[in-house]
This record gives structure tokens, C-alpha cells and sequence, in this order.
């Protein structure tokens, strides 16, 4: 059941702000093996990454639409990740985050935890007046635009350890600079287009309060309480 509270959990948060996406990985590796040891409990990392086009492990080479050489000389990471799904596009002005959970205490099962990640965006959203929907056969969020088809405003790509333990999550799109999806087919759908909030909104919410919206539908949703 979705929102289901359970107030004994609690889940550490880290605002972290802009770091490198090699970084994060790094992190996260290390969060996740401090998880499966019991060194530490579950941790939602919460950041922003510069310029980075990211395959996950289900990705089509040919979705990377700009050469390596003309990414570099636009300052554009390309990086090959171990999370799940295609290709996709982060850049400051987005909202990152990386749940490090036991999934055994979270319902155990991966699908319904894509679909909590998925009711967390679409309650984000809907604080805004925004109706966020889901695509039947696909992993994300989307809000439609101007009465057209459904555009995606928060990408998801997660990865279980074989212990048990998840990492990578979601993005999503707040104030970001949208002509940087331009360089991809983003998660490879080539008939849906990507959209923020901005776009969506007219004039942007401060990253800030969306970021607290964020951890406070995330609690709701998976049954934690979080801490800084």
C-alpha cells in the first residue's frame, strides 16, 4: 500500500549539493556496502551533478547523438553506469536523488519500489497543482504540456546490490536547461519530449523548497522518518 507509515525507520538524508558524477557513484558504492555490513542504516543522498550524459546498462550507443570529442568541447561528462534503463541527461537545476535502502524492509520487491519512486515525484508534483502520470510499459514520470502528448519530467534508473541493497534513483527536472536532452533520445524514446517544472509552471519554484518537498513526500511514501 502506498504511504504506508511506519515511524520506528528512520532514513538519513544528505544534501549534498553539486558534486561530479564519478563521485556520487563512488559514494554511493561505499554507502552500499556500509548498508550490507550494518555500518550504517538507509541514506538519500540529494544533489546535483554538472553537465553528464549517463548508459545505463540497458542503453543503445546510438542514443548518444553528439560524438565524444564535440561532448568534451562542450563540457559534457559522458559516463557508462551500472544502473538500470537508457540514456539519459543531468545538469544543475535538477533534483538528483539516490536512496541507499535494504530493500528487504521496504516491501522486498523491486517493481513496487520503481512505483514508489514514481508516487514520490507525482505527489511532488502535485503540491503544484501538477497532474504527474506514469506510462504504461516505461519507468518515470511525466506532466502533460499545453493539451499535447505527455512529456517526461523526472527519470528513474535504479540498481540492487546483490545484497539486497538499492542505489542510483531518480531526476528530476526542475530548472534545467532542457536544450542539453537535445544531445541524447532520452531513455530512448524518441515520441515523448522532456519537460521541468519551469517549463511546465511558467516561472521556476526556488530548488530549495522542492528539495523539502521532495524529502517530505519520500518519508510519506516509503515510511521513514528523515534526519539530517
Amino acid at each position: 500500500m502506498h504511504g504506508e507509515i511506519v515511524t520506528q525507520r528512520t532514513c538519513r538524508v544528505i544534501y549534498a549539493g553539486q558534486i561530479d558524477y564519478q563521485t556520487a557513484w563512488d559514494w554511493q558504492r561505499q554507502l552500499v556496502a556500509d548498508r550490507s555490513a550494518g555500518r550504517c542504516g538507509d541514506t538519500l543522498l540529494l544533489l546535483e551533478h554538472p553537465p553528464t550524459i549517463t548508459l545505463g546498462r540497458a542503453s543503445h550507443r546510438e542514443h548518444v547523438l553528439v560524438t565524444p570529442d564535440e561532448l568534451a568541447r562542450r563540457g559534457v561528462t559522458r559516463v557508462e553506469s551500472d544502473r538500470g534503463g537508457d540514456v539519459t541527461y543531468h545538469a544543475p537545476g535538477q533534483i538528483v536523488g539516490y536512496p541507499i535502502l535494504k530493500l528487504s524492509q521496504h516491501g522486498g520487491d523491486l517493481g513496487r519500489y520503481l512505483r514508489n519512486l514514481e508516487e514520490t515525484i507525482i505527489r511532488v508534483l502535485a503540491g503544484y497543482g501538477l497532474s504527474g502520470s506514469r506510462v504504461p510499459g516505461l519507468t518515470g514520470v511525466w506532466v502533460a504540456t499545453d493539451g499535447q502528448q505527455s512529456a517526461k519530467i523526472a527519470a528513474i534508473g535504479v540498481r540492487l546490490s546483490a545484497s539486497g541493497i538499492t542505489s542510483h534513483g531518480f531526476a528530476l527536472n526542475v530548472t534545467t536547461d532542457l536544450r542539453g536532452f537535445e544531445q541524447i533520445v532520452p531513455c530512448g524514446i524518441r515520441d515523448r519530449g522532456v519537460t521541468s517544472l519551469e517549463r511546465v509552471l511558467g516561472s521556476a519554484p526556488p530548488l530549495e523548497r522542492v528539495q523539502a518537498q521532495v524529502v517530505q513526500c519520500f518519508g510519506e511514501i516509503f515510511g521513514v522518518d528523515l534526519v539530517e
